[in-house]
């Protein structure tokens, strides 16, 4: 990932602005956004937005949003068509807020620790949300996508609480799971850390949630190498992983010959097809009827 992945997903924006979602009971059943404050951190108060599905008398899968934006960049209205989505398909949706980096104070350890403990809260108040507490999926894009990937790798222990932090499955568009030679990640940590310690791939063991990846393969931001590699890894270990490969297609499924390191112009078809293979995935293991 490189620093034009910032202005990229500045212009998802306008693909995924709040106003192309209901804010209240709509057609479709669905009830959104309820808003929670799931952490203070300082005077911070980090928001969970909640979309429900048409009413319906037992616990749902829920299914967790984290937005791009190169950590730095991006808001979780971004996630609020995703969450409209899927609670129409009768998941409990959360699009999720986490600290933003600043190459100061908080870096992408805080986003990390925010995705953590936003699952910890779904778990914690699985009751008040209908929620089946095994039954928690983590989906992102990009940036988003590692922090999805992270919550299941890596637990450091900050939190009090006796709720996993780990998703029970991934769903992940053009992730960033590659990321020991990043530059711009490793800016982002500042000397914090070393970008090969938050590296998903290079951290994959036994016992990792079923993962689906929705890849490009011309994708010049997340490339289709890291992906391929994280995968074969997570075979490796024992774990499921499924990558669906777009032929033809870079970064959040911008079409070949158009620069995927800008404003996203995802191909409506593709996007349309990564959305219903995101579905049979999540059929095929029991979160989605």
């Amino acid at each position: 990932m490189s620093r034009s992945v910032v202005a990229l997903l500045a212009g998802l924006i306008a693909l995924c602005s709040v106003s192309s979602c209901a804010t209240s009971e709509g057609d479709a059943g669905v009830v959104g956004p309820v808003h929670y404050v799931y952490a203070v951190r300082d005077t911070m108060e980090l928001e969970a937005y909640v979309f429900l599905p048409p009413e319906s008398a037992v616990a749902a899968a829920g299914i967790v949003i984290f937005h791009g934006g190169g950590w730095s960049i991006g808001e979780p209205e971004w996630g609020f068509p995703s969450a409209w989505h899927f609670a129409e398909r009768g998941m409990v949706a959360v699009s999720a807020q986490y600290r933003l980096s600043d190459e100061g104070a908080i870096t992408p350890l805080e986003a990390m620790a925010d995705a953590r403990d936003v699952i910890r809260w779904m778990r914690e108040n699985a009751d008040t949300l209908g929620i089946r507490k095994d039954r928690i999926v983590a989906y992102g894009w990009s940036a988003g996508a590692h922090l999805a990937a992270c919550a299941a790798i890596f637990d450091r222990g900050e939190s009090t609480s006796s709720a996993s932090c780990s998703p029970n499955a991934l769903v992940l568009e053009s992730p960033a799971v590659s990321l020991g030679g990043d530059g711009w990640f490793q800016r982002m940590l500042g000397d914090r850390a070393d970008a090969s310690d938050f590296s998903p791939d290079e951290h994959v063991r036994a016992g990792l949630p079923p993962t689906l990846i929705l890849q490009g393969d011309v994708d010049t931001v997340t490339p289709l190498a890291g992906a391929s590699r994280f995968c074969e890894r997570m075979r490796a270990a024992g774990n499921v992983c499924e990558l669906q490969v777009y032929k033809g297609y870079g970064h959040l499924f911008t079409p070949a010959g158009i620069p995927d390191n800008g404003v996203p112009q995802p191909d409506p078809d593709i996007r349309a097809e990564a959305t219903a293979r995101a579905e049979e995935f999540l059929v095929s293991r029991g979160f989605m009827q």
